[in-house]
């Protein structure tokens, strides 16, 4: 199964983040979002993957997009993965099913339990606007790939 493409409604979901709240795609309507799906938290390359991400949080904000961490791990875990690491975008636990909201955008991987490296941009009518899928689980799905895809938007 492939990463959800451009031009299709983005799937529902409902998500507890690190905090204890629920997040659920309704939330994101009016904003332009970025789903980051990375396969588990306290893992070498999703740390590296993170700090990448918050490093260039603000500059992403300014220019309009809203990011969302999505694991397989636990909102408690996420929680004790923020701290760690010192980050502030929102992790989302795709916990319970396991997986449901990485297998509805097609980023699942079955047999190993998690989700690949993706970032899913979502626009302010909840409708899929661009999707990147990193083609090795070492591969970081750097910040510019998000920047590029907004630059394109805007000149669309």
């Amino acid at each position: 199964m492939a990463v959800i493409e451009a031009g299709t409604a983005a799937p529902e979901f409902t998500l507890t983040d690190q905090d204890g709240n629920e997040v659920s795609l309704s939330d994101l309507e009016g904003q332009t979002s970025v789903l980051v799906f990375y396969s588990l938290d306290f893992s070498p390359t999703c740390t590296d993957q993170l700090n990448v991400h918050q490093e260039v949080l603000g500059e992403l904000e300014e220019q309009g997009a809203k990011l969302y961490g999505i694991s397989v791990d636990s909102a408690f875990a996420h929680k004790a993965f923020q701290d760690h690491l010192g980050v502030t975008i929102p992790l989302l636990a795709d916990f319970e099913p396991k997986g449901g909201v990485a297998k509805a955008y097609g980023v699942y991987i079955e047999e190993r339990g998690h989700s690949r490296r993706a970032l899913v941009m979502i626009g302010p009518d909840l409708e899929v606007t661009w999707s990147y899928q990193a083609s090795t689980p070492l591969e970081i799905p750097g910040a510019n790939l998000i920047f590029d895809a907004l630059e394109e938007q805007r000149a669309a």
